[in-house]
């Protein structure tokens, strides 16, 4: 039977119909970005210098993602020095490859090099960042990820009328490389930056800067979401509006009870969400930034401001914009009344999975310490070397990342002995304490962890050299924070305040000056992942770990092969 042309053809392209149709239902071809890394000059304070960026951008360009999905981001480095980028918050699941840390998934994109990163999505919903993570050159290389919901879903609360992200930063008028350079190699603590910034922007009460400070312009009685983000490198903030509370409603891109406060504090790595209703008098407010320390040491006490202007007519603004209040630098308790007031929303649609049968219970000390310098001819203390410890290990990079070693099996890269507790007990938090303590054992070891191991660990801080809070940063996973205090973790009576109904889920949490930090999670995506400070001096000095969860049974529960491009050594 012969079967005439046109009939061919008409079956043809009901073949390639169908075809399409299938592909664009399966979403076949994932968002696609190019990330030129290059230097590019900008002016801050009075003075221009180059800076690391993205695409010429600083801040640098916003991914966008509905939950679920992949993206494709390809790295191209025309700078003058290696460079990495971490997907903050983003748990790639079973695919570590393009995680970013220096010599822990992988070596770094040397210039003139490529390197193409796959970002997996999974339960992710809000607000995240992406920024470098090798030395210090997060400072000018990141921006925004805005994760939302996918096709069939809603926001929790009603949509608001404009969602604009809020990046607070931080500024040297030296090059960011020279003052990393500078500070490992004098051993001391390195120069407070000169500006806050807010998008980028110093702020008016800065030199220089009252042209370019930020404005954010609202109509009286509409909602706006701000999706704040502390890109700092080496301060945690507190963050207000003059005359306006904001309604807290994410964080690390999960959603929280909706809670209504006068001021937030944001840690390095941390992203909150929050409403903002215009309900006020329509005039200019300013709103700003400026540092919480807990601890005695040297940070910025300068304060960033940008302006919340009303659009309405008919009104005349003040001649100075209100100014918020916002709490005394060393209010910890202010700080810490703001992270216990983090709630996971856990509604039907939004459930929550605490682990509550704990497997393996970790208990680690997060410490700055000291090392003897010949002659005591270091910045630090009494002539020593600054260093920074987790258990009393202060982490030592290795010369070719870990995930490579362990996938490819090359021996003498790591040890797999990281102590489940601290080797020395002592008073963590007492005034004075034993100078022999403050000196810790330079390694390069590993927690390994089994698959689907579920996981509390307490973090304990110590009051070694000088007590201060450590935002506290795991790469891979979130977890649920379930208890959260000041002093030494009572193990008898401070399980029995836990959390185990709706506590938050972040990837990011500051353990308290002098406090600890407890937090639950299940070990089930397989990988090499780092956790670290996210203030950069005492992650460079060494308050670092990794974990490596192994596999498990079946192909779902395995690692993935590595992509063809992966950075050599």
């Amino acid at each position: 039977m012969k079967v005439s042309r046109i009939s061919l053809h008409l079956q043809l392209l009901g073949l390639l119909l169908a075809l399409n149709g299938f592909l664009l239902h399966c979403r076949a071809w994932p968002a696609r970005y190019t990330f030129v890394v290059e230097n590019t000059p900008y002016k801050r304070l009075c003075s221009t210098k180059n800076i690391l960026t993205v695409n010429g951008q600083f801040p640098g360009p916003t991914l966008y993602a509905h939950k679920g999905d992949t993206i494709i981001v390809d790295v191209i480095n025309k700078g003058n020095r290696n460079i990495t980028l971490h997907w903050h918050g983003v748990s790639q699941p079973r695919y570590p490859w393009s995680d970013g840390p220096e010599y822990i998934t992988q070596c770094p994109i040397q210039p003139g090099a490529k390197f193409t990163q796959k970002i997996i999505f999974s339960e992710e919903e809000g607000t995240l960042w992406w920024h470098a993570h090798s030395e210090w050159d997060r400072a000018t290389v990141h921006g925004p990820i805005i994760i939302y919901p996918n096709k069939n879903n809603k926001y929790p609360f009603a949509k608001p009328h404009a969602e604009i992200p809020i990046i607070l930063g931080e500024w040297w008028k030296m090059d960011i490389g020279k003052l990393y350079t500078q500070t490992i190699q004098s051993g001391g603590d390195p120069n407070t930056s000169d500006a806050y910034l807010i998008n980028g922007q110093p702020g008016d009460l800065y030199p220089c800067s009252k042209s370019e400070t930020f404005k954010l312009m609202v109509d009286y009685g509409k909602t706006y979401l701000l999706r704040l983000i502390n890109s700092g490198v080496q301060e945690i903030l507190f963050f207000a509006i003059a005359n306006h509370k904001v309604t807290v409603v994410g964080t690390d891109a999960s959603y929280t009870k909706p809670f209504t406060t006068d001021y937030v504090t944001i840690s390095p790595g941390q992203t909150i969400d929050l409403l903002l209703h215009a309900n006020q008098r329509p005039n200019h407010y300013y709103m700003a930034a400026t540092a919480y320390v807990g601890g005695a040491v040297p940070y910025d006490n300068t304060t960033t401001t940008a302006l919340l202007q009303y659009t309405n007519r008919g009104y005349t603004p003040s001649s100075t914009p209100l100014f918020p209040n916002l709490p005394a630098h060393n209010d910890t308790s202010a700080s810490v009344h703001f992270s216990r007031s983090l709630r996971s929303l856990a509604d039907k649609n939004h459930p929550i999975d605490v682990p509550l049968k704990i497997t393996t219970p970790l208990f680690y000390t997060v410490s700055v310490n000291t090392f003897q310098c010949p002659n005591n001819s270091c910045a630090g203390p009494n002539g020593t070397r600054l260093a920074a410890s987790i258990n009393n290990i202060s982490f030592e990079s290795p010369s070719i990342d870990i995930l490579q070693a362990y996938y490819y099996h090359v021996n003498g890269v790591f040890g797999t002995r990281f102590p489940s507790s601290p080797p020395l007990l002592f008073n963590f938090t007492a005034q004075y304490l034993p100078q022999y303590l403050q000196t810790p054992k330079q390694k390069t070891e590993v927690k390994v962890l089994e698959y689907n191991a579920t996981v509390e660990l307490v973090l304990q801080g110590t009051n070694l050299v000088a007590g201060d809070d450590h935002p506290m940063h795991l790469h891979g996973y979130s977890f649920y924070v379930v208890g959260l205090g000041l002093g030494n973790f009572d193990k008898d009576k401070d399980p029995l305040k836990y959390n185990l109904v709706d506590p938050p889920l972040q990837n990011t949490i500051a353990v308290p000056v002098n406090g600890w930090a407890t937090i639950r999670f299940k070990a089930d995506n397989p990988g090499v992942w780092f956790m670290h400070c996210h203030l950069d001096r005492h992650m460079s000095w060494g308050m670092d770990t990794t974990f490596i969860v192994k596999n498990g049974k079946g192909p779902e529960a395995q690692i993935l092969p590595p992509p063809p491009d992966m950075p050599p050594c």
